[in-house]
């Protein structure tokens, strides 16, 4: 026993300095390849044994023979270790630079293939997350391309929707001032309502700048949704009357909602307004507010006719107006991205579909605690 307890202690020894040898080798190639530090791995493994082995033989005092049997056949041993660690090492090395050519082509805008072969499981884990990094890359550049040409064509219809307004205001200005308006009280009223549009315009954009920088203030509070409705009903009845527009506030249900009332009913009162404008004369627009199990449903349908399946996706987009026409009542494309902005801080969410005659847009709002 105590023989045993010696060849341990001095094999220990003997690895144990081999081992502090090797980890500071590995420490001074830690920038090299991994070919290099499987190399390191290898030889410390096969040197910390035949050290322990020569510590014990020198300890038990063996021949010279069966000292050189034990150094041969640890020799042999690390042969055949280090060429294992070199072969290991160039296999994953090329894997790996495989993976970086692959992870270079989504890094320039194209799409992430992981490489064909076997591969380890880390490296078969960094190619999954690589692909799905690469796909929410593309979804990300998908939602830039499309923003862009939003912001695009927003700062060609805001452009225009100024530049003619403010000709107008010149022109009927300059009218004034020489003393040629055949009608100036006609042509100061025409002034008032195209300095309330643009002042109308410029409100939208910025309450839309505050939504796209997260920067929109929010005061919740608890209220009925009885209320909110029958204030934007009494808010719209006026547009209402002057189109022709029958507004009906039927199956709203009092459930409380937590929601800053003031910005919720501008969402309502954009809403209501976009159906009145494009619901025909005679036409009927309608608001219902309703529990669901995915929380508070708004809903606002009109008679506009319907969209077009292809427009359905944007119609909540910066700019969209569902019509080529630059002038009342398309306005400037604002109304209902200022929508979809208030809901989503409210944490909900907006949808719009098709049916028969028209539209139904719907706003979904958590359920009041």
């Amino acid at each position: 026993m105590h023989d045993t307890l010696l060849i341990a202690l001095y094999s220990f020894l003997g690895a144990a300095a081999t081992g502090l040898v090797g980890a500071g080798a590995l420490r001074l190639v830690r920038r090299r390849s991994l070919t290099t530090s499987l190399t390191v791995v290898a030889a410390v493994g096969v040197v910390a044994m035949l050290a322990g082995t020569l510590a014990v033989a020198w300890a038990m005092f063996l021949s010279p023979h069966d000292l050189s049997v034990v150094t041969t056949v640890v020799a042999m041993a690390a042969v055949v270790s280090l060429a294992t660690a070199l072969v290991l090492g160039r296999w994953v090395v090329a894997r790996s630079h495989e993976l970086a050519v692959a992870a270079r082509s989504f890094g320039d805008g194209g799409a992430f293939y992981a490489p064909d072969g076997p591969a380890t499981a880390e490296l078969d884990a960094l190619a999954r997350e690589l692909a799905a990094t690469s796909a929410r890359l593309a979804q990300s550049r998908e939602r830039e391309r499309a923003l862009e040409t939003s912001r695009r064509e927003l700062v060609a219809w805001i452009s225009h929707d100024l530049r003619t307004p403010l000709a107008g205001l010149r022109a009927m200005a300059e009218a004034l001032e020489d003393g040629v308006a055949t009608d100036p009280d006609r042509y100061l009223k025409q002034i008032r309502t195209e300095v309330e549009r643009l002042n109308d315009m410029v409100g939208d954009l910025f309450e839309l700048s505050r939504i796209h920088a997260g920067t929109l203030p929010l005061s919740p509070s608890r209220i009925s949704l009885y209320d909110l409705v029958g204030d934007a009903l009494a808010g719209a009845d006026p547009l209402a009357r002057e189109h022709g527009v029958r507004l009906i506030g039927d199956h709203v249900e009092p459930v409380p909602v937590e929601v800053d009332s003031k910005e919720m009913s501008r969402v309502l009162g954009n809403l209501l307004v976009n159906a009145i404008r494009r619901t025909p004369p005679d036409g009927t627009v309608a608001i219902t507010a309703e529990q669901s199990p995915e929380g508070v449903v708004l809903s606002v349908t009109d008679g506009c006719g319907g969209i077009p399946d292809e427009d359905l996706g944007r119609v909540f987009d910066t700019g969209w107006r569902g019509t080529h026409a630059r002038t009342p009542p398309a306005g400037a494309g604002l109304g209902l991205a200022i929508v979809r902005g208030i809901v989503e801080a409210h944490q909900g969410r907006t949808t719009v579909r098709n049916i028969p005659g028209g539209c139904r847009f719907e706003v979904t709002l958590p359920t009041a605690p």
